[in-house]
């Protein structure tokens, strides 16, 4: 986990025989100093233009870095294209599922505690065993697609599980299904069914990682390393936790494979102001690789958890209910204003279509600039409002994809429009990816394929009218720099061994191989 800062920043990097993805063209880019320097025509670099013949004008390896110093690459044909950025994760929570129980394939509570039940037994009889004082976390139930006979219940888990702490997180993250023992734990009163509300959850999830700072550390490197393997560059990253702490121990510990945008929640953005902090400023030791940019606001709930704040009641639901705010519009006014008059951009979780239009409200009230998280129901007159406001739409379509069958169950008939990508786009709203992650995969390729096609399985396209074209969708993905290299811009760049605007299936474009990621002028992965 050495700090890879100092080892190419200031080489001069040639790429030469890279294609551009939407003309073919060969070029060669020249990057000094983190920065695009040079984007000219290519001459013969005796590149045979053949991708994955073996060929590849550099030595292979397989070192995480690439071949050092380096004066020239070449690409042999390969596409060339800005590095990608996942614009909502919670960081930590996917770095620890590389390492905990992923429930999103269970059909039935009953389903889900035999994949307890197996795990359980796999950790206890495993060489490293299973301390009993130990969380045992799971990830992503889907408990809303379950049918009313096969719900969570205390009684199911605690049979399970024993004296053993264990604690599932729901796929979006705002429940909890925990056993007795968790409960004790953490403090939290569960019912029958074993559930924990979203506020009580948010609080419990981020007790529930007890592992030490070393093995922490070693998650979010595998998980760095994952990300840059699919030609990711940065994160927006809205972790529920101290933020700026915690990515200064990681760029202390050597980890700045990523650049990285940190949010701050409400509960903390005062107290940073307090303490001197600005929007923008830079997190100590990253070498301008990690800024604190962002507050970060929940305005509402869920859909999974139909806590979503809605304009009308959820369907097949007793007794009727139309969601919840998670703040008074005064509250979430009073906030943005605190960002703004600090240099803060504002990023306002709003999934029901109410919620959405108080989140406008309070955007055109405070001034404050930044973007929605989800957006996941409009009214076609507040995406008028989000175009004339210069908001970002930050959405992450593989969302659409996953909640297509929770749409038809409890928004049924409402009149708002569910995930309007398109129609966000064709009003001029600019449009930024992500996964929400460990919601769904930290995957730029799988959001993008969820976006375009709007399916991942033999069905047709959900609201096929909603698709986004290739370039949209990889344009979204680049945080604002386009589909194409151009001088000026941060030596954040990928080489593919396809072109992604010439994919013709979802399947393309979700194993899309990616053969070199560079951020800021040093490569982060390398497969040439």
């Amino acid at each position: 986990m050495m700090s890879r800062m100092t080892e190419s920043e200031t080489t001069a990097v040639r790429i030469v025989n890279a294609r551009l993805v939407d003309n073919d063209r060969l070029v060669d880019v020249t990057v000094e100093n983190g920065v695009v320097t040079s984007v000219s025509p290519s001459d013969d670099h005796s590149s045979t233009g053949n991708v994955g013949n073996g060929d590849t004008g550099v030595a292979s390896t397989d070192t995480a870095i690439g071949p050092t110093p380096i004066d020239t690459v070449d690409a042999d044909g390969r596409w060339i294209i800005p590095g990608l950025w996942d614009g909502h994760t919670h960081f930590t929570q996917w770095a620890a599922t590389f390492g905990r129980l992923d429930l999103l394939a269970a059909t039935s509570a009953s389903e889900a505690m035999t994949m307890l039940r197996d795990y359980l037994d796999a950790r206890r009889t495993s060489a490293e065993g299973l301390d009993p004082n130990a969380f045992v976390v799971g990830m992503r139930f889907r408990h809303s697609l379950w049918s009313d006979a096969e719900q969570p219940t205390l009684a199911a888990i605690d049979a399970v599980s024993g004296d053993q702490p264990v604690a599932l997180s729901s796929a979006d993250m705002h429940c909890g299904w925990v056993n007795s023992a968790a409960a004790r734990r953490l403090g939290v009163h569960v019912g029958p069914n074993g559930l924990v509300g979203e506020l009580e959850w948010f609080d419990a999830y981020c007790r529930l990682d007890d592992a030490t700072g070393s093995e922490q550390l070693r998650m979010i490197d595998a998980a760095e390393r994952d990300a840059a393997g699919k030609g990711v560059v940065g994160i927006c990253d809205y972790e529920m936790a101290d933020t700026i702490s915690q990515w200064t121990a990681r760029f202390a510990a050597g980890l700045d494979r990523l650049r990285v945008r940190a949010g701050i929640y409400p509960e903390r953005i005062e107290q940073a102001v307090a303490d001197g902090w600005r929007g923008g400023d830079e997190i100590p030791g990253s070498h301008g690789l990690a800024h604190a940019t962002t507050l970060k606001l929940i305005s509402d709930g869920s859909l999974n958890t139909r806590s979503a704040y809605c304009s009308q009641p959820y369907s097949n639901i007793t007794p009727e209910t139309c969601g919840v705010l998670s703040y008074s519009p005064e509250a979430i006014e009073h906030y943005m204003t605190v960002a703004r008059d600090n240099g803060f951009d504002v990023a306002c979780h709003a999934i029901g279509d109410a919620a959405n239009a108080v989140v406008l409200d309070a955007f055109a009230q405070s001034g404050a600039h930044g973007a929605i998280e989800h957006a996941q129901q409009l009214q076609p007159n507040d995406v008028t409002r989000f175009a004339g406001l210069g908001l970002t739409a930050s959405v992450q379509p593989q969302h659409a994809v996953d909640d297509r069958d929770v749409v038809s169950r409890y928004w049924a008939g409402m009149d708002a429009i569910p995930f309007p990508y398109r129609t966000l786009h064709n009003a001029g709203v600019p449009l930024r990816f992500g996964s929400d992650a460990p919601v769904a995969v930290l995957d730029p390729w799988v959001a993008m394929a969820a976006a375009v096609y709007r399916t991942d399985d033999d069905r047709d396209a959900y609201q096929p009218e909603q698709r986004l074209d290739l370039r949209t969708a990889l344009a979204s993905s680049t945080f604002g720099q386009g589909v194409a290299p151009h001088v000026g811009m941060p030596a954040d760049l990928v080489l593919l061994d396809r072109n992604p605007l010439a994919m013709s299936s979802p399947a393309e474009l979700r194993s899309m191989p990616v053969a070199a990621t560079m951020c800021a002028g040093r490569w982060t992965h390398f497969a040439l």
